[in-house]
């Protein structure tokens, strides 16, 4: 099966390099509006400017356009989707299920996915929603997605609250790191060495709760001593409204999809 990643920014590049990354041999086309400054080397990669091109050589179409363009492009390109050969993976934040179904030819199999740009690096967390599969190939795209990370199947009414803490999670995190940096560096480390550390306290505290299958604050009491440094951090944190902060964004930004 042929796969063709209709939009290559930033997501779009994520998922081509993990794929291309687990499989050498996979056929990969990517379309992207100028391709004049890429540089491809590997025979089994093609980068097209034509959409159109892409669909006739593809048989998985997983679109990585921005919200705005996805309808457009279904709808200049819908006589080009075969329900008997195509199956459209969409990875627009806001689109539904239903909202593409009604553009393109009825039977035409259509999933949702939300990766995050962590799928560069095989560290993506992937919420995937189907409507029908006639063609059979679920277990194909958990495959692909798996290739960039971990997969989770959930309903397509869920997809919007997996976006906020999946996709825009990466920039909440991030944005916790950069803040973790500049304390290091304002008690005494350089920056290049307050990232060393930060970098894998934070991958070491995910790994804590994906090994043990623990809860954060169970973790969070073996190393709270009483009178301790890190209590008194941490409710200084809570005291200036941290979690609460934390928990307003993510709201706001799932207010924000709902709109």
């Amino acid at each position: 099966m042929t796969i063709g990643i209709v939009g290559c920014g930033n997501l779009g590049f994520s998922l081509l390099n993990g794929i291309r990354r687990n499989s050498t041999d996979q056929v990969l086309y990517a379309s992207k509006r100028n391709v004049s400054d890429l540089k491809n080397t590997d025979p089994n990669t093609h980068f097209t400017s034509s959409n159109a091109e892409l669909i006739d050589k593809c048989d998985l179409l997983i679109v990585a356009l921005k919200p705005y363009n996805v309808i457009p492009f279904l709808s200049q390109h819908k006589e080009l989707i075969d329900p008997e050969r195509h199956t459209i993976v969409s990875v627009a934040t806001g689109i539904t299920i239903n909202e593409i179904a009604d553009v393109l030819a009825p039977g035409t199999d259509i999933f949702r996915a939300m990766p995050n740009t962590a799928s560069s690096v095989n560290e993506s967390i992937t919420a995937i929603s189907i409507k029908q599969d006639h063609l059979g190939r679920k277990d194909q795209i958990d495959e692909i997605f798996r290739s960039v990370g971990q997969t989770i199947f959930i309903d397509e009414n869920l997809m919007e609250s997996a976006t906020i803490l999946g996709a825009c999670g990466i920039a909440y995190v991030l944005r916790f790191m950069r803040a973790m940096i500049q304390g290091g560096i304002e008690v005494g480390f350089d920056a290049t060495t307050a990232t060393k550390i930060v970098s894998q306290t934070v991958k070491g505290a995910a790994e804590l709760i994906i090994q043990n299958g623990t809860h954060p604050e169970q973790e969070i009491d073996k190393v709270t001593t009483p009178k301790g440094c890190t209590i008194v951090g941490l409710n200084e944190m809570e005291h200036s409204g941290f979690s609460s902060a934390l928990i307003k964004g993510i709201v706001t930004s799932y207010e924000k999809i709902e709109k």
